[in-house]
Order: structure tokens, then sequence, then C-alpha cells
């Protein structure tokens, strides 16, 4: 059994960003040599989620497809966007004074609890079978990841493992 593993890099902006990274990730199995196995592509950020979803064709003026500005409307019903410190009790007086100091991050970034439970209910990671070199996802769908911090653009890291023959 082989096991292979490539990331990517995905640049994300300061708001809930979607970036359907299907062909990106039929990449990495082409550049595999597996045909028949596992693909799983996982995001180690924990405020992102890997999932799949089908393709809505239209569009938003922010050029979200429709059904993901659906599931962001439904989410923000759930879990309010963090606008405000002590909105959530995360983060907290301990976490907020380590971020700063240990990290050099500014306070405002730490607004993002909504992201963080978000990605939590989507998940942050997919495993999809590999057949005859191809992912099977079905006639519409698609592989995303989103960014659900909407406190700052930043460089997001996809990881894909292939394990198969």
């Amino acid at each position: 059994m082989a096991v292979f593993h490539e990331v990517f890099n995905v640049e994300t902006d300061r708001r809930v960003s979607f970036d359907d990274i299907t062909e990106r990730v039929q990449e990495c199995v082409n550049n595999s040599g597996i045909t028949n196995g596992l693909v799983n592509v996982f995001s180690q950020h924990t405020s992102c989620s890997v999932f799949l979803q089908e393709d809505s064709e239209d569009v938003t003026y922010w050029n979200t497809p429709l059904i993901l500005q659906d599931m962001v409307n439904v989410l923000e019903k759930i879990i309010p966007t963090c606008q405000y410190e002590e909105q959530y009790l995360h983060p907290g007086p301990i976490h907020t004074k380590n971020a700063m100091e240990l990290r050099d991050e500014k306070k405002e970034w730490l607004l993002n609890t909504d992201g963080h439970l978000r990605s939590v209910l989507l998940g942050r990671s997919e495993t999809i079978p590999l057949l005859e070199g191809e992912m099977t996802l079905g006639e519409f769908g698609r592989i995303y990841f989103s960014d659900m911090d909407q406190t700052r653009a930043r460089t997001r890291k996809v990881r894909v493992q292939i394990v198969g023959e």
C-alpha cells in the first residue's frame, strides 16, 4: 500500500471565504500515482473547514456560490459573528494576554470565536473514495475549503493524503 502527502496554500480574505479546491486535489491525486484508495483532505487551521457541497452555479456579488451563502446565513443564526470583546467566553484574559505577548497578535484578531465554532460544525476534513484515478464526488460534488475567520486575510494550508494502490 502506498501513501502520498502533498500540501498547497489557499489565500483567504477578511471575510468568510470559500475556495473550490476540487481541481487542486485532483492534481494531487494525479501526482500520487495512486488509482484506488482513499483521499483525505484536511485543514490544520481551527477556524477553517473542508467539506463537500454541490456547485450552485449562481453567485452573490462577492462571488460566493448561493448555496454557500445560504449556509453562512444559517450559521449566522446559530453562531453569530463575533463583533465585540466578551460576546463569547473565549478568548479569556489569559488567552488574550498570551496571544498578544507571545504570538504578537493584535487584540482585534481574537474576535474569531465564531469561526472556531462554525468550523467544528462543518468539520476540518473529508475522505473521498478513489476509484480508477477519479474521486467519487458524484455528479455535482465539489470540495470546498472555507476560512471562517473574519479578522484578517491569511495564507492557509490544505493537506492532502492519499492511501491506496
